[in-house]
């Protein structure tokens, strides 16, 4: 006898962050984005939102479908990664938003430190004014 079970209800929406398997980083680094192949290749450039080692939040202006395979590439590194694409946003007059997934975890990817595991960003220190220099003490006269 096959019993079905009902489907857990999703998650609250702040829960998204903890389940995450890495951090995301904030943060704008320019991409390209090769959709397709053949004569049907399309390259677009395009602008991170955030990264993470697993992939990205960038926005686009290409057409492209949830599951999609397609490929990144870093133009400082000309480093180039199977994706696929794992949300699409709504279009709006800059694009859309849309989360891709590497293939497998790619955190040099990005060249850049991520946080550690362990890191809690309510606890990042901000200065509360803009650090001031003292004044150089006087240089004695000989």
């Amino acid at each position: 006898m096959n019993e079905s079970k009902p489907a857990a209800a999703a998650p609250p929406a702040d829960n998204y962050a903890e389940r995450r398997r890495s951090h995301r980083v904030h943060i704008g680094m320019p991409v390209l984005v090769r959709i397709g192949s053949g004569t049907k290749r399309v390259e677009e450039q395009a602008q991170t939102i955030a990264v993470s080692a697993h992939g990205c939040l960038l926005r686009l202006n290409s057409l492209v479908t949830r599951a999609q395979e397609i490929l990144l590439v870093n133009p400082r590194t000309a480093e180039e990664l199977p994706c696929t694409v794992s949300f699409v946003g709504q279009k709006e007059s800059g694009g859309t938003e849309i989360g891709v997934e590497f293939a497998e975890a790619s955190p040099l990817f990005w060249r850049i430190a991520f946080p550690p595991e362990d890191w809690d960003p309510s606890e990042r220190k901000r200065p509360n004014q803009p650090q001031q220099r003292p004044p150089n003490p006087p240089t004695p006269r000989r």
